[in-house]
C-alpha cells in the first residue's frame, strides 16, 4: 500500500493532474494531450502512486486551480506543497516565483538577482524547468530578458505559457516567429 496518490481534474486549458502524499502536494501537471499520456507522466514521477479520491485539502487545491484557470485572481500562494525532495536552490526560485501575483510578471534575471546575481539566471531558468508543481509554482509567471516568453517545459511549450498568462490577463512582449 501506499502513500502517494494522484487524480486527474478538467480545467479551461484541458485534463490536469495533481499529486500528493502524506506531506502534501507534491506535484501537478499540465495537459498533455490526453488522459493516458497525463497518467503516464505522473507515474514517471510518482511511481508508487495509485488513483485515488483527492483529500479536502487536494480538493479544495483543484477547485481553486480551476477558478484561476477560468480568470480567477487566486495566487494559489498558500496551498501547502511538499517540496522536500526538491534542492534547496530550486525551492528558493519556486518561493520567489510564487510571490508573482497573477496577470504579473518577473523575469528570470530578476529571480536570479533575489537569489544572488544576474549570473544565475540560466540556473533560474533549469529550476524552472524542473518544477514539480506547474501552475502552484508559477513558473509560466517568468520571462525571459526583454519580457519575452522564453522557454516552458510543458506540452504546447510557449503556445501554453502565452495561453495562461492571457487568462491572467499579463502583457508579454510577443512577436511570433520562424522557431516559435
Amino acid at each position: 500500500m501506499t502513500d502517494q496518490h494522484f487524480a486527474l481534474f478538467e480545467t479551461k486549458i484541458g485534463l490536469c493532474g495533481i499529486a500528493w502524499g502524506p506531506r502534501g502536494i507534491n506535484g501537478t501537471q499540465l495537459p498533455m494531450g490526453g488522459e493516458q499520456k497525463i497518467r503516464t507522466r505522473i507515474h514517471q514521477r510518482h511511481p508508487e502512486a495509485s488513483e485515488a479520491a483527492p483529500t479536502v485539502e487536494v480538493q479544495q487545491a483543484i477547485d481553486r486551480i480551476v477558478k484561476l484557470l477560468a480568470g480567477g485572481t487566486d495566487d494559489l500562494a498558500d496551498i501547502p506543497l511538499d517540496l522536500d525532495d526538491v534542492p534547496e536552490f530550486n525551492r528558493g526560485v519556486y518561493a520567489i516565483a510564487r510571490t508573482i501575483p497573477p496577470g504579473k510578471t518577473l523575469t528570470y534575471g530578476d529571480i536570479a538577482k533575489r537569489l544572488g546575481g544576474v549570473e544565475l539566471s540560466r540556473d533560474v531558468g533549469q529550476a524552472l524547468g524542473r518544477n514539480p508543481c506547474p501552475i502552484v509554482v508559477p513558473c509560466h509567471r517568468v520571462l525571459a530578458a526583454g519580457n519575452k516568453p522564453g522557454g516552458f517545459s510543458a506540452n504546447g511549450g510557449v503556445v501554453t505559457k502565452l495561453k495562461m498568462l492571457e487568462i491572467e490577463g499579463a502583457l508579454v512582449n510577443h512577436t511570433p516567429s520562424l522557431f516559435d
